[in-house]
């Protein structure tokens, strides 16, 4: 039930207030598993993609999340459910590769994944070095990997603010990459490496973002 809502009704919605611009979506695989790859410039941006994406799309969230007590507990859980969220326990000395799993489960269901592969937000607005999970990902799955570009949502929502403002935003999709060429090369470092920097460049040309060539970083509390 919340499904249908959030996608029939809250999802146009959303649409008509926001009104984003949306490039390419035509190259995002109606069926069979698929990865999409974008930058991350702020919070809003897992709500923005499943928005504008021609199917379902699942994004990693933590496991405390869906383990709230009480009827607003379970009311959030169903809610993020709905949404496409999957639970990982980031607590958890392990959870680079429990979130490997947790992705690779829905892939194996034939379904579309999101993915960040800078790891975090930029907090400068650069485009920052991939971590080589997503192309882990792809090499082991064989499933194609959509790059994104987002343009605008850090404007819509910048660091620091809890509500979305009306901005201009906009989304593009870049043509499936594969890598059936690798295969069985999965576990080599230069080999998922050559893949992320791939992806990564993909993702640059769409969203028009400065290249650094390093891994973000956030600052350290005092």
């Amino acid at each position: 039930m919340l499904t249908v809502l959030i996608r029939w009704v809250l999802a146009p919605l959303a649409r008509l207030v926001y009104r984003p611009t949306v490039i390419g979506a035509e190259n995002v695989p109606l069926d069979g598993p698929v990865i999409i790859a974008a930058n991350h410039l702020s919070a809003v941006d897992t709500g923005v993609i499943p928005l504008v994406t021609p199917r379902k799309v699942a994004f990693l969230s933590k496991a405390e999340y869906f383990n709230q007590r009480g009827i607003k507990g379970r009311f959030v859980a169903a809610f993020l459910s709905a949404l496409g969220y999957v639970p990982v326990d980031r607590a958890n000395a392990h959870t680079a590769l429990a979130a490997l799993t947790a992705a690779r489960r829905v892939l194996d269901a034939d379904e579309a994944f999101g993915i960040y592969p800078e790891g975090t937000r930029s907090l400068d607005g650069r485009l920052h070095r991939g971590h080589t999970g997503v192309a882990q990902l792809a090499l082991s799955t064989g499933a194609p990997v959509v790059p994104v570009g987002l343009i605008g949502t850090d404007a819509m929502q910048p660091i620091g603010s809890r509500i979305p403002r009306l901005a201009r935003i906009t989304v593009r999709f870049g043509e499936p990459m594969h890598f059936t060429r690798y295969d069985d090369m999965a576990s080599s470092p230069a080999i998922r490496r050559a893949v992320t920097d791939e992806i990564m460049y993909a993702i640059l040309e769409l969203s028009g973002q400065t290249y650094v060539d390093h891994y973000h970083e956030r600052p350290k509390a005092a």
